[in-house]
């Protein structure tokens, strides 16, 4: 009974094997080369698998990570949409402020400022600052008197209707040229004259207007055949009557703003009111008088609140 079990099971494996080489046989080369595709194509999607899932050891972005990405690009994002607001709004202000000339270049609107500053060479008023009295001047003051200069000359380049500018009493080797071209980019160009000669040696003495607050005579127009005269003076301590002075000794007229005529002083806390300004302030009041021939209108521009004066008509 055994041995016909044993040999039933030795037939039963031999016939299995047989049936193995049959179907090998039946395949052939093509399909086990066939076979061996699928098992490398089943590896690969393992292991691809194997990439993808995420593991406890090793995290590809941690929370941490894609808070700070989400936090930079909104700061990009605000930026752009900053830039892309100042762009329009600098867009917008050139069509507004150029006036008849808005499609033209910066090229095109620096000749044509240049154009008008030599015309107001021949034809314009004059305006003279004198500038020898700077010895007596602090390093400070230097400063302060060379960003008045650049103040003026970038007030008068905007104007319609500019002056021709003279600096007097200015030498190149001086400490205020040195301190002009280390505040002013661009001052060794500046469109206007450079005399190491004072005021009253250059032109007739009696076309010369020196604009002072001491002056008793208010000045009530701007005359084209005058050359009007600012004390290139910053003086901390405030030396009275300085500029007075020295157009009495040379027997020139002098002229104050009509500050008193159409203004009257403002209460304030510590009581001061003062008529003495910047060089720059008084050129925007006489420019802005110029081009509109309205004083109280020139003078609200020039005159801050700080001088304790305000407008007589002014409602406070």
């Amino acid at each position: 009974m055994d041995w016909k079990l044993e040999g039933s099971a030795q037939k039963t494996e031999s016939h299995v094997l047989q049936e193995q080489e049959v179907t090998l046989e039946d395949t052939g080369e093509d399909g086990i080369s066939e076979s061996f595709q699928l098992l490398q194509i089943d590896m690969e999607c393992e292991h691809r698998e194997e990439m993808t899932l995420p593991t406890s050891n090793a995290v590809w972005r941690s929370k941490n990570v894609q808070r700070k990405q989400r936090h930079w690009e909104k700061i990009v994002a605000a930026k752009k949409s900053k830039r892309r607001q100042e762009k329009e709004r600098r867009k917008a202000n050139r069509v507004e402020n150029s006036g008849i000339y808005p499609q033209h270049s910066k090229r095109f609107l620096r000749s044509l400022t240049k154009e008008r500053l030599l015309e107001a060479k021949h034809s314009g008023p004059r305006l003279c600052i004198d500038l020898s009295m700077t010895h007596h001047m602090s390093k400070k003051e230097l400063s302060r008197l060379a960003g008045q200069i650049r103040r003026l000359y970038g007030s008068n380049k905007k104007a319609d209707r500019p002056f021709w500018i003279c600096l007097t009493g200015f030498t190149t080797d001086s400490p205020l040229y040195e301190e002009c071209l280390r505040m002013n980019d661009g001052f060794s160009s500046y469109l206007l004259d450079i005399a190491e000669e004072d005021c009253f040696s250059l032109f007739p003495l009696e076309t010369l207007v020196y604009l002072t607050p001491d002056s008793e005579h208010a000045l009530e127009d701007v005359d084209l055949n005058k050359v009007y005269i600012l004390g290139g003076l910053v003086d901390e301590s405030i030396q009275k009557k300085v500029t007075f002075q020295k157009a009495q000794e040379h027997s020139v007229k002098t002229a104050r703003l009509p500050i008193q005529e159409y203004m009257v002083r403002r209460q304030n806390g510590k009581n001061y009111h003062s008529e003495i300004l910047a060089i720059n302030q008084v050129f925007d009041i006489l420019s802005t008088y110029f081009e509109t021939q309205n004083w109280p209108e020139a003078l609200k521009k020039g005159v801050s609140s700080r001088k304790g004066y305000t407008l007589q008509n002014s409602v406070e």
